[in-house]
């Protein structure tokens, strides 16, 4: 297997759904909850696996999507919450590579080895090394 672990953020290591009015927000097209949403995991415990997966030679990748109804000025807008997010949660984490791409680009097309992703649909389209948000740490931990 390709030694690359993909993460999606929302939903899957960033509560954008348990913001209050996500929705209002994202239609109103302001990037408030890309910035504020709670972690959905052990942040610390997150960064303390993936950085020793790194050093032992795995890359480590975001691919995660736009808002559904957007502008060019929004896109740029989420783009740079998300990536503040990651800076702001996990500083000691050196992303090899993150991809914030067009609502509904299909990610297997960005990525490879282990996507770990809330949609369902994803997982199924990106195949074998697709997992879901539960136990994210404890299957990191079991990776060689």
């Amino acid at each position: 297997m390709v030694r690359q672990i993909n993460f999606d953020m929302d939903g899957t290591i960033a509560n954008l759904y348990g913001v209050e009015n996500w929705l209002e927000y994202l239609m109103a097209q302001d990037e408030t909850p890309y910035a504020t949403a709670q972690p959905l995991l052990n942040l610390s415990a997150l960064a303390k696996v993936l950085n020793r997966l790194q050093r032992e030679g795995y890359t480590l990748c975001i691919i995660s999507w736009l808002a559904k109804t957007t502008t060019p000025a929004y896109d740029i807008a989420v783009t740079n919450a998300k990536i503040q997010w990651l800076a702001k949660r996990l500083p000691s984490v050196k992303w090899d590579m993150i991809n914030i791409v067009p609502y509904g680009t299909p990610k297997q097309t960005l990525g490879q080895g282990i996507l770990f992703d809330d949609e369902a649909p994803n997982r199924k389209a990106w195949g074998e090394g697709a997992y879901d948000v539960d136990n994210i740490i404890e299957i990191l931990k079991n990776l060689k």
